[in-house]
């Protein structure tokens, strides 16, 4: 394990990523984003929302999708989930239909040209200050603080792995706040990243455990965040919301903290539960108590 600096230096030089993973992840990003969006909107899976679907339409535009520029365009021009403003959903329809949406070409002749006006949320917002210092983004995340913002203070490359990390999490039922922090601990979201233990990747998953959440390439970022996301979630289940225990297992495996019913007396893993506890500070989660039988070791809780 990288000492407490190294783990933590969110805004060191990065290296280049191989090839155009992240660019392809993008696109299927924002498919993803756009599909959780229709679910808040309709309620089809999901506890109907709709200004948590506005948000996942945000999220989708930025990743250049003209159906999301519709929709939230739609729902400005009638005032679902959003104050309503004819300005803004002029824009946004204006966007669509330049991108060659369909449904935005002809709506236009309802909402009029654009207006140039943007929404808040997808208003360029300023950078934390100090955003050079390690310290100053993880105190961000601590002192919870607008993610856009901590991720604005990120050195480019490793500001759009933690974009991927915080728009998927939502998908697994994490806190992003909670999967930003571990990954920080892990490999200061590098994707290349590789332990002398051999875990690899953002999440530093070992082949046993990237085998088990079905990671075919370890190395590719999405794959990987989703699999690192699947484990959390599993043990967050497992151990019925206890960050602490989800945590331990994390680094020192379940059966470890089974074993001691409770956090392994392992110097490596009491610091690196410490650590990210002091990011996220929150004792507890929401975990599916359907997805696995509680751990033994939360009957000594």
């Amino acid at each position: 394990m990288k000492r407490l600096a190294a783990l933590l230096a969110l805004v060191l030089a990065p290296p280049t990523f191989a090839g155009s993973a992240l660019d392809v992840a993008e696109g299927e990003l924002a498919g993803q984003l756009l599909a959780t969006a229709v679910q808040y909107e309709r309620g089809d899976g999901l506890t109907q929302d709709v200004s948590r679907a506005a948000e996942f339409y945000c999220d989708a535009a930025r990743y250049g999708s003209a159906e999301a520029f519709f929709a939230l365009g739609w729902m400005y021009g009638n005032g679902q989930g959003v104050a309503r403003s004819e300005e803004i959903a002029a824009t946004l329809i204006g966007r669509a239909a330049h991108m060659g949406f369909a449904p935005a070409v002809n709506a236009q002749r309802f909402f009029g040209p654009s207006a140039g006006v943007l929404p808040p949320c997808l208003m360029p917002r300023p950078p934390v200050a100090n955003a050079s210092s390690a310290p100053a983004a993880r105190q961000a995340i601590a002192d919870d603080a607008d993610l856009d913002q901590i991720l604005a203070s990120l050195a480019p490359n490793k500001r759009r792995v933690a974009q991927l990390i915080r728009l998927l999490s939502p998908q697994y039922a994490i806190d992003p706040r909670l999967a930003l922090a571990v990954a920080a601990a892990e490999s200061n979201f590098e994707s290349l990243a590789r332990s002398p233990r051999n875990a690899f990747g953002v999440m530093q998953l070992i082949p046993g455990t990237a085998q088990r959440f079905k990671v075919v390439n370890l190395y590719d970022p999405t794959q990987n965040i989703r699999g690192g996301l699947a484990y959390l979630r599993w043990l967050l289940s497992y151990y019925r919301g206890d960050v602490l225990l989800a945590l331990a297992a994390y680094n020192a495996g379940e059966g470890a903290v089974d074993r001691c019913h409770g956090i392994p007396p392992y110097r490596e893993t009491i610091d690196y539960v410490k650590r990210i506890y002091g990011m996220f500070r929150k004792p507890s989660h929401p975990f599916d108590e359907h997805l696995v039988s509680p751990s033994p070791a939360i009957a000594f809780r």
